[in-house]
């Protein structure tokens, strides 16, 4: 098995991008099964309602946990090693999750699980290290989007299962897939070993001042917090737009949340964008696109277009990608012996102020219904837009 010291000038064959990419969604896809579920699992494990919205949260923190503390040690030790270990506590957690009786050892297990899912976040920088610089974009384009398709999928794929075989063998078969998804990294993924100089304390200690010594690193996470909490703000309220406004049944949602991953489909393209040094305008196209994206749906769900609303879901996704995929090509392109960390602190600081988008979602469609979300997402993303306009100087520029 080749080793590649840390800035390698090999370059990646489109299996082993594949395989990436596949894995960053099979594995992120565990923080999303039992969103969908909780009617279901909460009954069944003895959890209150008021103690089911915990599923959900504890999960999440798991995963916020894994960004801290596991991510940034991609800059000390062997890269596939750590995806590999990740994957093996993701397994243990999805087969404890599958096997809980109870409230506390299913809570447990959610942890352990989204801890283990942060393995996805060593591939994203892994991918950027191992491919041609001339492709850097377009690699990590790629495998992003099999990251947004097994955030987009996960659900439908969830609902489905549980329907048909019950909601504990949704994860006994992620289990299943992450092991062997772990077996094919093993025999393809090349290695990585980063030169390692500092310990373990002083890169937790270092992660967050990369947001302190590097400007771009600051700017791109601002706008990309402020973009997937938009995201997630739409994938809350759209759901219950389609039950109220088109009466559309679990599944047809499922249908459209399909549909609305096509966004996804984007991202080798925005990769091959910023590639030709065409990250600022392409970020610009991102950040007004979400706004336009949402004052679009407000009109087509008040005329009564479902087709309409499925574009503008496909538009929402896509502008998302296009803010996500340029925003990690600058900040990769940074300093190579830091993007673990550097990578840590970006996406520490876009799911933390991203997750405050569900809650949003949530209370404005109750206070207003789809449009007040809708112009909710619209304010998201102008602000953004405005920021950028003003404030980044130069800092989402190609060098």
């Amino acid at each position: 098995m080749t080793t590649y010291p840390a800035s390698p000038r090999s370059d990646l064959g489109r299996p082993v991008i594949f395989l990436m990419a596949l894995a960053c969604g099979v594995i992120v896809a565990n923080l999303y099964y039992a969103q969908t579920l909780i009617d279901v699992i909460g009954p069944e494990i003895g959890m209150s309602a008021g103690m089911a919205g915990l599923i959900t949260t504890l999960t999440q923190l798991g995963y916020g946990l894994g960004l801290f503390l596991i991510v940034p040690i991609a800059d000390l030790f062997e890269n596939r090693r750590i995806v590999l270990a990740s994957i093996g506590v993701t397994v243990i957690g999805c087969l404890a999750v599958a096997a809980s009786q109870g409230p506390a050892s299913f809570l447990v297990a959610s942890i352990v699980t989204g801890v283990g899912a942060t393995g996805a976040q060593v591939l994203v920088p892994l991918a950027s290290h191992l491919a041609a610089p001339e492709r850097q974009g377009r690699v990590v384009g790629t495998v992003m989007s099999g990251l947004l398709f097994g955030i987009m999928l996960a659900r439908p794929v969830a609902n489905f299962l549980a329907g048909s075989l019950g909601w504990r063998w949704i994860f006994i078969l992620s289990a299943i897939a992450m092991a062997l998804i772990g077996g094919a990294l093993w025999l393809l993924c090349p290695q990585r070993l980063p030169r390692g100089d500092m310990r373990y304390g002083e890169a937790l200690a270092s992660t967050f001042s990369q947001l302190q010594q590097h400007r771009v690193v600051r700017m791109r996470a601002f706008y990309q917090a402020m973009m997937f909490a938009a995201f997630n703000l739409f994938w809350t309220a759209a759901p219950l737009a389609l039950i109220r406004e088109f009466n559309l049944s679990h599944a047809e949602i499922g249908a459209f949340a399909l549909a609305g991953a096509g966004g996804a489909l984007v991202a080798p393209v925005v990769g091959w964008l910023a590639d030709r040094r065409l990250t600022r305008p392409t970020s610009l196209v991102g950040l007004a696109g979400l706004s336009i994206g949402f004052l679009l749906a407000d009109w087509t769900v008040a005329a009564g277009s479902l087709i309409g609303f499925t574009v503008m879901a496909v538009m929402i996704d896509a502008a998302v990608q296009l803010s996500q995929i340029t925003g990690q090509k600058l900040i990769f392109s940074i300093d190579p012996d830091a993007r673990g960390r550097i990578n840590a602190a970006y996406m520490t600081v876009m799911f933390v102020v991203g997750a405050l988008g569900s809650v949003i979602g949530s209370a404005t469609y109750e206070a207003g219904g789809w449009s007040a979300s809708a112009l909710a997402g619209a304010a998201i993303g102008g602000i953004a837009t405005l920021c950028f306009l003003l404030f980044d100087r130069g800092a989402s520029a190609s060098h």
